[in-house]
């Protein structure tokens, strides 16, 4: 899942604890001129991209509406912190905020708990709205077939390596591995000719959350078939997979990293701020060989990011991430992205949405995809060649998505991720077995679905 960015100290107010949320919050008597938004700030404070943005975008906002404020309210948490805090705020008008910023992978269970507001009656007004792709609008849709979020992007991920690295080891400065088997025996390689460099991080365990789920569990499971059928989820029977092959086959490419050392350490990789690690030390100072992670990073390099590092498209190749055995369609991806929801108990509803709309003009989505290192979800941006042009490894992100797969973020999703990652941190730390790991997450599975599951 991607990082998102920090609030310069004028504008910061941390959320340390659920005692604080109710200063932030709206209420009945919330200021009806004021819209408050919420939204995910980075644990490292020298990253400055959404703080930026939103900034403008209030400047905007306040100028184009004389009379009418914008409260920006961060939440400066670690994934899995940033979504508990979030919940916490939207279960009661005294907490809500007015605007807020929901990954996909949680929207379904927020709609389900009664904390969003559908928004089909302000989008049927609003013209941009046939601006954006239909996938990103799925997104954002409950099962109720209302849309709950007007999503600000999407991702993809695939495998970002360093050439200088590569270039010791022996291995090719266009490396395209075909099978899982080319990635491991690149890690080896690495491991076995320079020392000192961790040769493969693939984020694992509670600590990293949803991006373990996603960026390492998720891009190998959705490799293990025919690219055709959700591993996880059975549309047709409307059941959650329990005891595959395919399972286990991920978490035994998990174990056989963490196993023969060819990741980071554990302790570091259990870490819930090792992501920050990566991005900022580990990749910039060349000391990670292979890196399977999303599009987003090059945000924390870019100018004013407080880790400039200009020369990175110079220094870094990026491969697809092969499916298991290199059967059809040869590669793999995941894509997710957030979106801006309005709490059903929002103060100001009406003007949250005018501030999504001016965020959301084609001008200022383009800014935010390029400042953000993000892929378009409106036609009218992805067709711009300033949009294009705008970044190394836009276009090699962007064409991912033709082999690219999306969550089943069905309500009990959230607890399906936190089962994988259990079941990953087990076979990291050599606390369980492959075979034990995948038992306890099929019966994880059954609790956390209510026993919706299928046997495979």
């Amino acid at each position: 899942m991607r990082p998102l960015a920090s609030l310069p100290a004028v504008l910061a107010l941390t959320l340390a604890a659920a005692g604080t949320l109710t200063a932030c919050g709206g209420g009945a008597g919330s200021d009806p001129d004021t819209v408050k938004v919420s939204f995910k700030q980075s644990t490292d404070n020298s990253v400055k991209v959404m703080d930026t943005y939103l900034a403008d975008i209030k400047k905007q906002f306040e100028k184009a509406n004389p009379g009418k404020k914008v409260e920006l309210v961060p939440i400066k948490a670690p994934d899995s912190e940033y979504y508990t805090k979030l919940q916490q705020m939207l279960r009661s008008p005294k907490t809500a905020p007015d605007l807020v910023y929901e990954d996909t992978f949680l929207i379904n269970s927020d709609i389900t708990s009664g904390y969003l507001k559908p928004l089909d009656p302000y989008l049927a007004k609003w013209q941009d709205w046939n601006q954006f792709i239909d996938t990103a609008k799925a997104a954002a849709k409950g099962e109720d077939g209302k849309t709950y979020g007007v999503p600000d992007g999407t991702d993809t991920r695939g495998l970002w390596y360093d050439k200088g690295v590569f270039a010791k080891a022996g291995l090719p400065a266009d490396w395209q591995p075909k099978n899982w088997d080319d990635v491991l025996e690149a890690a080896r390689t690495i491991k076995r000719k320079v020392p000192g460099v961790t040769p493969l991080n693939v984020y694992t365990g509670k600590p990293a959350g949803e991006a373990a789920t996603m960026q390492g569990f998720q891009m190998l499971l959705y490799g293990t078939n025919d690219g055709t059928t959700d591993p996880l989820y059975d549309e047709q029977s409307k059941k959650w997979i329990a005891g595959s092959t395919g399972f286990r086959d991920a978490l035994t490419f998990v174990e056989t990293v963490y196993k023969e050392k060819l990741g980071p350490d554990v302790a570091d990789a259990l870490d819930p701020n090792f992501g920050t690690r990566v991005r900022g030390e580990l990749l910039p100072q060349g000391k990670l060989g292979i890196n399977l992670d999303g599009s987003w990073l090059p945000q924390d390099w870019l100018e004013g990011s407080g880790h400039e590092w200009p020369e990175w498209s110079q220094k870094l190749g990026l491969a697809a991430m092969p499916t298991q055995n290199g059967q059809a369609p040869g590669k793999v991806s995941m894509s997710g992205g957030w979106t801006w929801a309005i709490p059903a108990k929002a103060a100001n509803p009406d003007l949250a949405f005018e501030f999504i709309k001016t965020m959301q003009t084609k001008a200022n989505a383009q800014k935010w995809y390029i400042a953000n290192s993000g892929i378009a979800v409106r036609e009218d941006v992805a067709a711009d060649p300033a949009y294009v042009d705008a970044q190394p490894g836009i276009k090699f992100f962007t064409d991912l998505v033709a082999a690219t797969h999306y969550r089943p973020a069905y309500p009990a999703y959230p607890k399906v991720s936190t089962a994988i990652q259990e079941a990953m941190e087990g076979v990291t730390t050599g606390e369980m077995s492959v075979e034990e790991a995948a038992k306890a997450y099929d019966e994880e599975l059954k609790s956390a679905t209510d026993d919706q599951v299928i046997e495979k």
